[in-house]
Order: structure tokens, then sequence, then C-alpha cells
């Protein structure tokens, strides 16, 4: 998920719901993780016969609120964790922490304890989005027993492959657009008005298509922008450099571990290219891919019932 500025939200942003009802949270609250907290949101009664839901968030950095639409799924009987990982959103916040600190082990360990905390490690599915994706799947590649199903959305399972990908997304932009971007990358000046545009102009491409953006996905952005220290340190300045410690992550030899029900979910117009997704495909045995053909980088908020509809489906053949 990319880095949020504040001046490359659309003028026409209106915070209301997109197509879509949020149930009401039934629990609110922290675990404890470390030294720290970990902020969770349940929708739906958990400990039924049906698993959880546990959706994990992009960023790295970012927060659960463009993931909100997710809670529907309580309506049909599946219960939904949201989160928000450590460093942003409602969890402990480290502005100062060294950026050696944050790790994909970290966040590994704070999805264990929080499936713990909330009893649900017996009986569970993971939803991870974006970043949200390889960290699931490197969760699900250790054979955690409690896993009953896995969706990897809109996800790198290589960032070096993700990083051809954007050069080549890139390369397509309109010639103004990439002098824009090449002058000021050069410059150093990536909070340029005129840089922030032309990155806008990738982000309504390949990033969210709706318009307005909706309001979740607004909130998340502007959680991400006002911290953004776990992203600097794991990512990097933006979407197309890559520089911090994710910049040689890759999930791809974990992929042939997993043995839990797969989806694959992604965009026609995604940041996450075919290439970007095709190793789930191909190393995940028994994966089932699903392209949105007028979505990119979000289908849950671009085609809200299409969404629905497939994920439901999978849950039900679990």
């Amino acid at each position: 998920m990319p880095l949020p500025f504040q001046r490359v939200l659309p003028e026409e942003v209106v915070f209301v719901p997109f197509g879509t009802r949020v149930p009401l949270a039934s629990t609110k609250g922290t675990v404890a993780f470390r030294d720290y907290r970990t902020w969770y949101r349940v929708t739906g009664e958990l400990g039924g016969d049906r698993p959880a839901v546990v959706a994990v968030h992009g960023g790295p950095g970012s927060t659960h609120d463009y993931l909100l639409p997710l809670a529907r799924l309580a309506d049909d009987g599946w219960p939904v964790v949201h989160y928000d990982q450590l460093g942003n959103g409602g969890s402990t916040h480290l502005p100062d922490a060294d950026p050696a600190f944050w790790t994909v082990e970290l966040f590994l360990e704070e999805l264990d304890n929080l499936l713990t905390s909330l009893g649900i490690a017996d009986n569970y599915v993971l939803f991870g989005q974006s970043w949200g994706g390889p960290l699931c799947a490197k969760h699900a590649a250790a054979g955690p027993a409690g896993l009953r199903g896995l969706v990897v959305a809109n996800a790198p399972a290589s960032y070096p492959i993700w990083l051809q990908e954007m050069a080549r997304l890139r390369a397509d932009l309109p010639r103004e657009t990439q002098e824009a971007l090449l002058r000021h990358e050069a410059a150093g000046t990536y909070d340029d008005r005129e840089y922030l545009a032309a990155m806008r102009v990738f982000y309504d491409r390949h990033v969210c298509r709706a318009r307005p953006w909706p309001r979740d996905f607004v909130s998340s952005y502007m959680e991400i922008y006002n911290d953004p220290t776990v992203y600097y340190a794991m990512n990097g300045p933006n979407e197309f450099h890559v520089i911090g410690s994710l910049k040689d992550f890759s999930v791809i030899d974990d992929l042939p571990a997993i043995d839990t029900p797969t989806l694959l979910l992604s965009g026609r117009y995604d940041e996450a290219t075919p290439t970007v997704m095709r190793p789930y495909e191909e190393h995940v045995k028994g994966a089932r891919w699903e392209i949105f053909e007028n979505s990119a980088h979000l289908p849950h908020l671009e085609e809200p019932e299409l969404f629905h509809e497939v994920l439901v489906d999978f849950l039900k053949g679990l």
C-alpha cells in the first residue's frame, strides 16, 4: 500500500461509506505484546463453529481502516478480527525506534500473539492484503494447526519482482508524468506539489480507481501520513523506491509448504500485477485466483458486491 501524501488526496473526497454497510464492532480493545499493546476490533462472536477471519492490513505501516468492509462477513456468520499492526493506528507507536527494530519476524510474532490472546489460534482464516499477503503466507508456511484458509490479496511474493513491475508500470505513464517523477527524484524533492501530482496519476490508475476515494481508504491514508515510521523503515520514501528492510524480501521459497486452501485476489489494473501475484499460483498447491476486471489494488472497495460474493463462496467451501 503506497505512502499517503495529504496533498494528493482528491479534492472531491467525501467521507461517506462507499456502497457498503459496516456492522458495528462487538468488541474493541488491546492485547499485550512484548512491552507494547496491539489494538483489535471484533465483529461478531468468537468461539463458534465457523473460523474467525483475521484481516491483516498492508503498508507496512498502514491501519485496519481501509479493510473495514470485511466486517460484513459477520452478517453471513463469520466473525471478523481487525487489528492495527504495531507502530500505527490504535497500537503502540514507536517513532524513535531504531529502523532495525521493524522486521518481518516482529510482525509474525505479533500476529501469533494476537491469535493466542483472542483464543482463536485453533480456528481461523487469514486475509492478507498487500504487505499483509506475504506476511500471512510466511505464517501459513509454518503449518499452524488452526489455520483453515488463506486469502492473499493484491500482494507481492517478492519485492524484487514488485520493483521490476513498478518500473514497467511507470514506463506506461504519460511522458510528462514520468519526467516530473524523474526530475524531483533526482533533486530529492519528494514533497513538491508537482511530484505528488505525478504520483497521483499512478495512484488513480493502479491503486484506487473508485471516485470519490472511499472513506475507509482515506482514513488509512491519513493514519500512515501522520506516522510513517514503519513505512520509511521497511519500505522507503514511496512505492517506486523500496530501499528499506523489505528490498530483498521474498516468500517464494516458503510457498510450497502452504497446505491450507488458498484464494488469490487481484485487480486487472493492480500495482500487484499478474507477474507479482503469479508465484503464489505457481507454488501454492491448489490455489484459486480471481481477477477483478474493474479494480486496481483495492477490489474490496472498487467492486464491493462481487468481492463479497467471491469471498463468501471461498469461505463456504472450507
